[in-house]
């Protein structure tokens, strides 16, 4: 069984109307090994191009390697062994960055959350086409940096693997066990009117 025909709404249930394209994203892990044409990754880069940004600083910076490259092995060395072992078959594998600092030398206090949003942009799009994209946190981040000359500018946010959907019976049992979408906590332990109440003395 292919991970494109898991009925994700088997799985996921919201609570009010969202578009369906928000429900079906999910961080799946099973690809194919197909390569990615460089079109197809631009696709992905131009819809996180429009993702807003205070002061339209635009901060995020994506750094990629194409499989079947000394640049992709390098990437994949980076990744802990939990996320090598099914980002093997991955098309594309990418390194989000931010940049902290503005164009006039200021600290941009909204770096990372502009990156998140550039990021989920790239990751719907990315929906919209069929593919897996899927971030992760497990990699040496130090050795990025150094290995890759990354500026001190910069922050390192995280790794993803980017492919097309494969077969659910490559991966691990493991993860065969675990390759289904999450659902998500109450709606109402996420949100409240106001500020908090004051800690009592």
């Amino acid at each position: 069984m292919k991970v494109s025909e898991i009925k994700v709404r088997d799985y996921r249930k919201n609570q009010y109307p969202v578009e369906d394209f928000i429900i079906n994203r999910w961080s799946a892990r099973a690809m194919s090994g197909e390569n990615l044409p460089q079109e197809e990754l631009l696709r992905l880069f131009e819809a996180a191009r429009w993702a807003p940004s205070s002061g339209n600083f635009q901060e995020w910076y994506f750094l990629y390697a194409h499989r079947g490259t000394e640049q992709f092995d390098h990437f994949f060395s980076l990744l802990d062994i939990w996320n090598q072992e099914w980002c093997v078959r991955a098309s594309v594998l990418l390194i989000v960055l931010s940049n902290r600092i503005s164009p006039k030398g200021k600290e941009i206090s909204t770096h990372a959350f502009d990156t998140g949003l550039a990021f989920e942009n790239l990751a719907l799009q990315g929906v919209a086409m069929g593919l897996v994209v899927h971030p992760m946190g497990g990699f040496d981040q130090e050795r990025a940096r150094a290995e890759l000359h990354i500026p001190e500018a910069y922050t390192v946010h995280c790794m993803a693997a980017v492919g097309y959907p494969g077969e659910i019976s490559d991966l691990s049992e493991y993860n065969q066990n675990r390759e289904y979408p999450n659902q998500r906590k109450d709606l109402n332990e996420t949100f409240q009117e106001g500020g908090f109440p004051p800690v009592s003395e």
